[in-house]
């Protein structure tokens, strides 16, 4: 009967603060609004954001108590110690009452005596008490019996109830909330994930296709979704975006939406949805909804309010993956303080250290497989999805000298200020003034970013190494402060999120974009290093010559170079409109590299060559003068 009924809503915080009370506290950061479940604390004890409601006084007669607002049948309670890394404190056992009043008050009973439930062994792992009987009541009190014997009384809790309709409500329509999509909003398995996959590309197989980019640690694979108007084929000039979710396993919500994202687009590219076709034609989309399954299953198995706050988070193999990523900053961060000659440092495209890439290296089959995928396909823009607070992070994500927490900006600090702004403010709960924090940080104050470093240090991130290593730009998205949420929640989070997933996606269009070729023979001219003036991160060409420079709108000097070609400028401006300056370039080959190449194939040397060649020894002579001749002397 429970799992028919969903939390009110204590850990999504759907319950207001005004909603719980409790008999006594011991001081505001442990008050009745800290009582929710995996709510997580500050680094030091005494912060106003703890991790729990603790009474002040240790006796069988304090209480928590939760106002559902409507007549709610009550069906179980989810209990949990409070989260702290200095104090261990939790409740054993406990008893529910139940009022429609808050004056007379009914204890749940087991048969003919009050029922006494079984609380927590530990801090974190949730525990769930089935009441005997469903209550029908508007609040609900949990009363603590017994606690932790060398701890006090302290409690986290999620409360399992269906409210029942409202007699005198004559429009019941108009309370409902969610969306008008019809999607397949619930929890999915590998199974359910893959059947889910198959059906979409069923539906639009002419603009989907689904391959795998590798297995997790226990062989299940890494599905990703293919979304384009010529799927499976990179087009010149067309950018590749990718979403990633579920990197974490037990951060779940990021998998649902990629899931829904697909079914969307297949319907709304079926319908003509014009802002769709635009981006299905225009653009070629990843999807990987799943980076950790087997983290997921973990999770999936003890379900939305049992998981707790880690359980699924790492890897099979216990791999955090988010700081499995190579360490480049690092590398960087040296050649820059060693090296004396600035001109000879690299700013983009960092080669991966030899330690990293041996098969002892402690590096996940889920990284490993991200990482080729990243390689082999020349994406612009990326974002990655997790949960447990409402934030959108953009890198570096790791701190210079290792601080715990330090803005540290890239090169292209505004235009991912930019990114991220843009998914924030178009999110319905990040962007909503009222919002209450979800844990101990307030990120309202930043507009709901950061820079990652200013955060926490994250070393061997990916948004860190897809900057450094390839030419994508990557944003983390915190999208919730649940990170399981219950399947009733996921159509109010689709509707959150939508317009955020599409408007970052249509960011990939932001820039330049062009073609790097060949002036004689019109071949593209791959791995061409793009530099603009002013922003100290190159990025490269593709392997047919075709480049995607994301960029704020302004005016740009853009330089070209190519081993074996004459450097090109030109002055390229990015207007604020949502489509590309087209930026094209058109490289000379050097004399010596055309006679490299005639010589390579056995071929005469042409007359114009022959004296270009010629010119050149006779200007480097001029140049050397007399000191590079001693025999002069």
């Amino acid at each position: 009967v429970y799992k028919k009924c969903p939390p009110l809503g204590l850990e999504s915080l759907k319950v207001k603060d005004s909603q719980i009370q409790a008999s006594s506290y011991k001081r505001m950061g442990l008050g009745p609004h800290r009582g929710r479940l995996n709510i997580q604390s500050g680094v030091e004890d005494g912060d106003i954001y703890d991790g729990a409601w603790c009474a002040q006084y240790e006796d069988q007669n304090q209480w928590v108590q939760i106002d559902a607002k409507k007549l709610t049948r009550f069906t179980a309670v989810i209990l949990q110690g409070r989260g702290s890394i200095w104090s261990l404190d939790y409740v054993e056992t406990f008893k529910v009452q139940v009022s429609n009043d808050t004056i007379k008050w009914k204890p749940c009973m087991n048969g003919t005596e009050e029922a006494v439930f079984e609380g927590n062994k530990d801090s974190d792992t949730p525990v769930l008490a089935i009441l005997p009987k469903p209550a029908v009541a508007q609040y609900i009190r949990i009363n603590p019996q017994t606690w932790f014997k060398n701890g006090t009384i302290c409690l986290r809790a999620e409360i399992m109830g269906c409210e029942l309709p409202d007699p005198n409500n004559i429009y019941p329509w108009q309370a409902e909330e969610g969306t008008k999509d019809k999607l397949d909003f619930r929890h999915h398995n590998y199974k359910e994930m893959r059947k889910l996959m198959k059906s979409v590309n069923e539906m639009c197989p002419d603009i989907t296709r689904i391959y795998s980019i590798g297995k997790s640690y226990m062989g299940l694979k890494l599905y990703v979704m293919e979304i384009s108007d010529n799927p499976g084929k990179h087009e010149l000039g067309e950018p590749e975006f990718r979403y990633v979710a579920g990197m974490h396993g037990n951060e779940v919500l990021g998998r649902e939406l990629l899931l829904n994202l697909m079914e969307y687009i297949c319907q709304e590219y079926k319908r003509g949805n014009e802002r769709i076709v635009h981006l299905v034609k225009e653009t070629r989309i990843h999807l990987l909804p799943s980076m950790n399954p087997d983290g997921y299953e973990m999770a999936y198995k003890k379900g939305s309010e049992l998981s707790g706050w880690s359980l699924g988070r790492f890897s099979y193999e216990g791999i955090d993956m988010n700081h499995n990523f190579a360490d480049l900053n690092t590398i960087m961060w040296d050649a820059i303080e060693l090296e004396t000659d600035k001109s000879k440092l690299i700013n983009h495209y960092f080669p991966i250290p030899e330690y990293y890439t041996s098969e002892d290296a402690m590096v996940a089959p889920e990284t490993r497989a991200v990482i080729s995928w990243m390689q082999t396909i020349p994406f612009v823009l990326s974002a990655n999805l997790h949960g447990g607070e409402l934030v959108v992070t953009y890198p570096f994500d790791m701190t210079k000298d290792w601080a715990p927490r330090e803005h540290t900006p890239t090169p292209d600090e505004s235009f991912f200020r930019w990114l991220a702004t843009v998914y924030a403010s178009t999110n319905h709960v990040m962007s909503n003034p009222d919002r209450r924090p979800c844990h101990n940080e307030d990120f309202l104050r930043y507009n709901n970013i950061i820079n990652g470093a200013n955060w926490h240090t994250v070393p061997g991130s990916m948004n860190d190494f897809s900057y450094l290593h390839t030419n994508c730009f990557e944003v983390t998205v915190e999208l919730s402060c649940d990170k399981f949420p219950h399947a009733s929640e996921l159509p109010i989070e689709w509707e959150s999120n939508k317009e955020s997933l599409l408007v970052y996606m249509e960011q990939v269009h932001r820039g330049i974009k062009g073609v790097v070729k060949d002036k004689d023979t019109e071949a593209g001219i791959a791995d061409a290093i793009i530099k603009v003036d002013d922003i100290d991160h190159h990025i490269r060409s593709a392997f047919d010559g075709d480049f995607w420079r994301l960029l704020n709108p302004g005016n740009y000097d853009v330089t070209v170079t190519a081993e074996g070609y004459f450097p090109a400028t030109r002055s390229c401006r990015v207007e604020y409109e949502h489509y590309p300056t087209i930026c094209d370039f058109h490289l000379t080959k050097t004399p010596k590299q055309r006679l490299r190449e005639i010589l390579a194939k056995g071929g005469k040397i042409p007359k114009d060559l022959q004296l270009r060649l010629r010119q050149l020894r006779i200007r480097k002579l001029r140049f050397r003068g007399p000191v590079s001749c001693p025999f002069l002397w």
